[in-house]
């Protein structure tokens, strides 16, 4: 997730077009357009730009994979 506005002990992030409000105590240095991991809605990780391209890769793969099978079945 992109980290996209900052506002108070919130903020908001956005992955895939879909944007979360956040907790940042555990993390309180992060920047807008940061990288960050969130887990039940605390930002838990800040990711460096390595680790943030291999996890949206790993999503464009699944995503890619279902579409596939959601056309097989539309055949069906």
């Amino acid at each position: 997730m992109t980290i996209t506005k900052i506002d108070g002990s919130y903020a908001i992030a956005m992955a895939n077009g879909v944007e979360t409000q956040v907790n940042y105590a555990m993390m309180p240095d992060i920047r807008i357009n940061d990288k960050v991991l969130v887990h039940a809605g605390f930002i838990i990780e800040k990711l460096d730009e390595e680790q943030a391209r291999e996890i949206e890769e790993t999503w464009a793969e699944y995503y890619a994979i279902l579409e596939k099978e959601d056309a097989k079945a539309d055949r069906i």
